[in-house]
């Protein structure tokens, strides 16, 4: 079983994330959570949990990490300092640690941040931090999701690595997509879009 730790446990997607790598025969998960508050709905299942805040030193989250998802966001509020410096702080220490692989969540738009005006500030941020995992020398793999949705996951996508259009897909099919390729055979060093789609995750992630 390889450790992950999960930035941004107690958000939407990565509570769906740590409740997948719970279930998971490959992967045990660590939550990481900035207040101790959090930590309890994950110790109630037997989680392991760490305190980390992505604006302070994040050396001792990856402590006996194989591998990380970094699903944290700042909803907008602190975009540079978390969304982008934080993400780049967690990449920094993984990469000290020989962390085998890092997962980003990131967001489609990411290469042309102007497109979607009242977004730009995140997808520069989010821009930034993905440029700096490619440049870190971990192995990687960037996510870019369309228009994250709160339904049930249909268990398809459609994945490139431009769609060339936009789209929503739920944060459910998301989760799944980040757990997959966290496999070592999956796409490693890479970049792509996803939306909903006729596509099993795993055929359309063993295809790319």
């Amino acid at each position: 079983m390889e450790n992950v730790l999960v930035a941004g446990a107690n958000g939407t997607t990565g509570k769906i994330v740590v409740e997948l790598l719970n279930e998971s025969q490959y992967f045990s998960p660590i939550a990481m959570v900035r207040k101790e508050e959090q930590q309890k709905q994950f110790q109630e299942k037997g989680i392991k949990t760490i305190l980390g805040d992505l604006e302070e030193d994040l050396a001792h989250a990856v402590k006996d990490v194989d591998k990380v998802i970094f699903a944290a966001g700042s909803g907008g509020k602190k975009v540079v300092e978390v969304d982008q410096e934080g993400a780049k702080r967690l990449i920094d220490v993984s990469k000290v640690a020989a962390v085998k692989k890092f997962v980003m969540l990131s967001s489609m738009g990411v290469d042309n941040p102007e497109s979607i005006a009242q977004l730009k500030d995140y997808l520069v941020a989010k821009q930034k931090a993905d440029s700096h995992l490619k440049e870190s020398g971990l192995n990687y793999t960037i996510v870019r999701p369309g228009t994250l949705k709160n339904d049930a996951g249909i268990g398809s996508i459609a994945l490139k690595r431009n769609l060339n259009k936009r789209g929503e897909i739920s944060r459910a099919d998301v989760a799944q997509t980040l757990v997959r390729v966290l496999h070592d055979d999956a796409a490693n060093n890479a970049v792509f879009e996803i939306i909903e789609g006729d596509t099993l995750i795993a055929e359309a992630i063993d295809k790319f």
